[in-house]
């Protein structure tokens, strides 16, 4: 039995899991981008539900001494490939240092929205370009099982607010949006042609919060991109204050609309979509699954929601639209549930919460967690 420890301001909350043992104790899983918030704190949910990992990241824009915070949680020390994936022959070399390989959860890739609209060929080459060379080698040491971090992004401005896995997608809105879209196709296709690999396109919306020991968290490298760390980074003062962008949307109070999901939760998933192939429960070679609250929640809302938690006033001004944004979108996320038993445990109280903390623990801590090698997360 795994418990979890959930800190909220006024409360503390244990969440117990009691989780079967899986088919093939200690299978082996390679986490690429590990070092990132989403691949760290599934690194940690992998090995407490009995795995085995090992991470791949060239630390290009992520922090590799996030892996100390993931042995102090576990105790467990984490190999760690500095390889870009972009470089097959690098890539290949992990395989043949690592044959035993079961499966992979591919989270390595470019995300900043903004970026992508002002370098779309750098986004292109490496998000669809790393992850060409890791099926190649897939193919070649028949590793069974792929997971792939996809995103809500491939539903582009979608005509329902809600959706689902069989919501159509509309034009991506950024070039990032684009390579979710080619990614999942080039995986669909793939996987007819090769079988013997099953896998499972994760479709998430927006992973905010720390896990609640605080020992990891996001890192943002630069100006904060994402809506929950540019808040915390304003609320201590890094930042001296934050823009809403667009208070016009046909929304309730005009922002734009978001499904925020505890990074914990989404984490979770991963470990759950290996065990659901492992077991060989899937009903057909590729699926997708949405992961989300079902909640949708306003920027404005979830300002309010911070201040709460933490009790301070944040500095922030409204500007005009960002390209690239979509307007509102949130999740259907029966099919995860019914699937992989999915249980979702935090609630944007605690998402907040232990986001603010792990602020003030970044300012505790700053000697650990400094980086200067990328300007973006």
């Amino acid at each position: 039995m795994n418990t979890t420890v959930v800190c909220g301001p006024s409360s503390i909350v244990l969440f117990s899991y009691l989780r079967p043992l899986t088919l093939f104790p200690m299978a082996k899983i390679l986490v690429t981008g590990g070092c990132g918030y989403i691949g760290s704190h599934t690194l940690v949910d992998l090995i407490e539900n009995g795995y085995d990992v090992v991470c791949v990241d060239n630390n290009s824009r992520s922090n590799p001494n996030i892996l100390q915070g993931v042995e102090r949680i576990t105790g467990k020390a984490i190999k760690n490939y500095k390889v870009d994936l972009c470089s097959f022959d690098d890539t290949h070399a992990i395989f043949q240092e690592n044959p035993d390989i079961k499966g992979i959860i591919h989270f390595a890739a470019y995300k900043a929205v903004g970026e992508s609209v002002e370098k779309p060929l750098m986004y292109f080459e490496n998000n669809l370009g790393s992850l060409m060379n890791l099926l190649k080698c897939v193919q070649e040491f028949g590793t069974p099982w792929f997971v792939f971090s996809s995103s809500c992004t491939v539903y582009g401005n979608p005509d329902e607010q809600m959706v689902t896995e069989e919501t159509p997608p509309k034009p991506a809105a950024s070039p990032y949006g684009y390579t979710k879209q080619m990614g999942e196709q080039i995986l669909s296709e793939w996987q007819k042609a090769c079988p013997q690999t099953s896998v499972i396109l994760l479709r998430y919306f927006n992973p905010v919060g720390s896990h609640p020991s605080i020992q990891i968290g996001e890192l943002p490298i630069g100006r904060p991109m994402n809506l929950v760390p540019a808040i915390t980074q304003t609320a201590i003062g890094k930042l001296p204050q934050m823009t809403v962008y667009g208070t016009d949307y046909d929304t309730r109070d005009g922002s734009c609309v978001r499904d925020y999901i505890h990074v914990s939760d989404i984490a979770h998933a991963h470990t759950l979509s290996i065990r659901y192939l492992e077991e060989g429960r899937n009903g057909s070679g590729c699926e997708v699954l949405n992961l989300g609250t079902g909640n949708g929640v306003t920027v404005l809302e979830a300002i309010q929601m911070f201040e709460k938690v933490s009790g301070q006033k944040l500095n922030y001004v409204t500007g005009p639209r960002r390209p690239g944004d979509v307007v509102a979108i949130y999740a259907n996320n029966d099919r995860a549930k019914e699937r992989l038993g999915w249980e979702i445990k935090y609630g944007l109280e605690e998402m907040m919460d232990t986001a603010w903390k792990w602020e003030l623990r970044l300012k505790e801590d700053k000697q650990l967690f400094q980086m200067v090698n990328a300007q973006l997360n």
